[in-house]
């Protein structure tokens, strides 16, 4: 972070406090939440490939308050972290089953799973910060990631779980509550935080885990939070997905309440909406955190935690509509812009950790 971002990042952490940060920050005391909360997405996936060994060591060790994945299930029954339904983008899939490049994660075993290169694609799509090690790196599994959550006696951050297409795994709310009671991890109040898009898997979560806080992810689009525009990116005919969502609002005040009751209702102690990005790009959504937004959620009693920002300059924006955490893919930056800076840089660390 240069200078001025620095200075920047102090002015705004200096200001942002007020009856709307206080009343965040009460919110998260009360379920042994970190305020303000810096969530590891897929960890620290800027610097290394997502959802891996690697990023998830380096989001422990830069000072993480929680690492974030997504939860589904093999063939055989074991519950894998990875985000895409297909495993195309982040494997090698489509070298190692070419006829099966398309199948769903549900649809190979643990050890098909553990067979494919997870880390190669990042150095090919990000050279600048490829890394000989990120090759072959596997597939991990929820008891892999409590491990690494573990591993650190001087940093151990919590997990922030989400039940990733939840009706394609009917019976994993169950299974994920068996996993974190055999490993202990349903003993400390804001240790485990629940997330997810579909409103059943909230309930169902809220039925086998009362104790553990609980977040509805928000989104605009036909089947969530519908659109003013009642149009889908696919239905616009437009080609720059960012710059549509960017456009994208609730259809009416009313309707963005309905979803914040929804969340409340069902158990929910906070929401997680989307983000316009300043630079839109990749990870830029409709922007749902506008100061009345994050009002009214914390007048219904519901934290905010915001996905997905990387850029001191939506660092502070976001601080200054009045959310109470941020899902980033660089928690480094995040970390830094808290004034909670690791004693070593992200490269410093990787090199450590054998990377």
């Amino acid at each position: 972070m240069n200078s001025r971002l620095y200075l920047f990042g102090l002015l705004l952490l200096a200001t942002w406090g007020g009856a709307n940060a206080a009343e965040g920050e009460r919110l998260a005391r009360a379920v042994n939440i970190p305020y303000p909360a810096v969530i590891a997405h897929r960890g620290a996936s800027f610097d290394a490939p997502e959802s891996t060994a690697p990023a998830y060591l380096l989001a422990r060790d830069l000072g993480a308050d929680y690492l974030e994945l997504d939860l589904q299930r093999s063939s055989d029954g074991v519950l894998v972290v990875v985000h895409d339904d297909v495993l195309a983008r982040t494997s090698d899939v489509a070298e190692r089953f070419p006829e099966r490049a398309s199948s769903p994660v549900s649809a190979f075993t643990l050890a098909e799973l553990k067979s494919l290169d997870a880390g190669s694609w990042f150095n090919r799509a990000y050279p600048e910060r490829a890394r000989a090690a990120f090759s072959g790196l596997q597939i991990l599994t929820l008891d892999e990631v409590i491990d690494v959550a573990e591993g650190n006696p001087e940093r151990q951050p919590g997990l922030y779980i989400e039940t990733k297409l939840a009706g394609q795994f009917p019976g994993i709310e169950q299974d994920l509550a068996a996993r974190l009671q055999a490993r202990g991890w349903l003993d400390q109040t804001g240790r485990v935080v629940l997330q997810t898009f579909d409103r059943n898997s909230l309930g169902l979560l809220h039925t086998v885990m009362p104790q553990v806080p609980k977040v509805l992810l928000l989104w605009v689009g036909k089947g969530s939070i519908e659109p003013a525009s009642g149009q889908s990116f696919a239905e616009s005919g437009e080609q720059d997905k960012a710059a549509f969502y960017a456009r994208q609002q609730p259809r009416d005040r009313a309707e963005y309440e309905r979803w914040i009751d929804l969340a409340k209702n069902a158990g929910a102690v906070g929401i997680g909406p989307s983000a316009t990005r300043s630079s839109l790009g990749e990870q830029s959504y409709a922007d749902l955190i506008q100061p009345w937004m994050n009002q009214l959620s914390h007048q219904r009693g519901l934290l905010v935690h915001v996905y997905t920002l990387d850029q001191p300059v939506d660092f502070g924006k976001a601080m200054q509509a009045g959310v109470d955490g941020i899902f980033t893919n660089r928690s480094g930056a995040l970390l830094r812009f808290y004034q909670r800076p690791a004693a070593q840089t992200e490269q410093q660390l990787l090199q450590g950790l054998g990377y």
